[in-house]
């Protein structure tokens, strides 16, 4: 009986192979081009110079993560010192300076309508603060607790609804009000590093240590696409502002635009010169630039369509843990 199963068990797996093999033939026929070869015509972007317009000086300690607001005038930072700072990037003031339970954060985020933050990181804990309390000091609205592993990010879907990622190889989604986990999202096999979440909020993607990056269905839970390619761990992604694209960045010295569409990579922008990991990535506002922060303590800035590096920002004095552009 055993050996009955087990030979269904073999012909079941040759039979996946070959179905995954039909797949990726027939995909490969209908790459009548690439992206490089389809811009050919599209003139291409001249070097550009960017100055440091702001500098916001008030973390003790080492930043991890930084998320701007939708009114593109406050963001976020996260800091080893313990301390969650509100900007006013404007005028570089700290709207509010929150004290953490834990210093050790990895990640923060910002909620749409502007009334939340969140962080999380070594404790394994979202915890959500509301900046609209009528008390003066902001204080911890909620703290979601199911995850095994740290806490890599956390992204809100709006006031009530927000997706995190965790060393424990999953994601999951949850009702902030009830405090509960709504939903778990389980198909990578390393810890999931970034996620971001589409413009139409129904489909977010994940990029782990396993090197792939899958996009997920909140409304089925499932994993609908699996993108491979890179060589090491993807520590970043960020959809395309139109949301039928994304880019990663990896520990391979690369970063990646994937189609969906498509189903597969449509360019890579890498350069001899470099040869350390990417740290975080983000697109302009019309998705020509890719912006990526390094392990080299600079920031790279790719024309998308060509693959070509385009400028290189290079004010930091340590590695770029963290980077955002916004939306305007």
């Amino acid at each position: 009986m055993s050996d009955e199963l087990s030979e269904k068990v073999q012909a079941a797996k040759r039979e996946a192979e070959q179905l995954k093999e039909r797949i990726r033939s027939t995909r490969e026929k209908l790459a009548d081009t690439t992206l490089r070869q389809a811009a050919e015509r599209v003139a291409a972007l001249p070097k550009i110079s960017m100055k440091v317009r702001r500098t916001l000086k008030g973390h003790l300690a080492k930043i991890y993560a930084m998320h701007w607001a939708e009114d593109e005038r406050h963001l976020v930072s996260a800091s080893q010192d313990g301390k969650l700072i509100v900007w006013d990037a404007f005028t570089t003031n700290k709207i509010h300076a929150i004290p953490l339970r834990s210093s050790w954060v990895m990640t923060c985020a910002y909620a749409p309508s502007g009334n939340y933050v969140a962080c999380g990181g070594l404790d394994n804990l979202c915890s959500i603060y509301n900046l609209k309390t009528k008390e003066g000091a902001v204080k911890v609205a909620r703290e979601l607790s199911a995850h095994t592993g740290y806490l890599s990010c956390c992204r809100f879907i709006s006031d009530r609804q927000i997706l995190t990622s965790s060393g424990d190889m999953s994601c999951m989604l949850w009702d902030i009000d009830a405090g509960v986990k709504i939903m778990e999202f389980n198909d990578h096999t390393g810890d999931v590093m970034s996620l971001s979440l589409s413009p139409n909020k129904n489909i977010f993607v994940s990029g782990a240590c396993d090197a792939t990056a899958k996009v997920w269905d909140i409304r089925s839970g499932r994993c609908v696409q699996t993108f491979t390619g890179h060589e090491s761990d993807i520590n970043a992604v960020q959809f395309f502002p139109n949301g039928d694209a994304f880019g990663t960045g990896s520990d391979d010295a690369s970063c990646r635009l994937f189609d969906l569409r498509a189903d597969r990579e449509l360019n890579q922008y890498t350069h001899d010169n470099i040869l350390c990991g990417i740290t975080s990535v983000g697109f302009s506002h019309s998705g020509r630039l890719l912006f990526a922060g390094y392990d080299d303590f600079n920031c790279n800035v790719w024309d998308v369509l060509k693959g070509s590096r385009v400028a290189t920002l290079s004010s930091h004095d340590n590695r770029v843990s963290c980077l955002g552009v916004s939306s305007d």
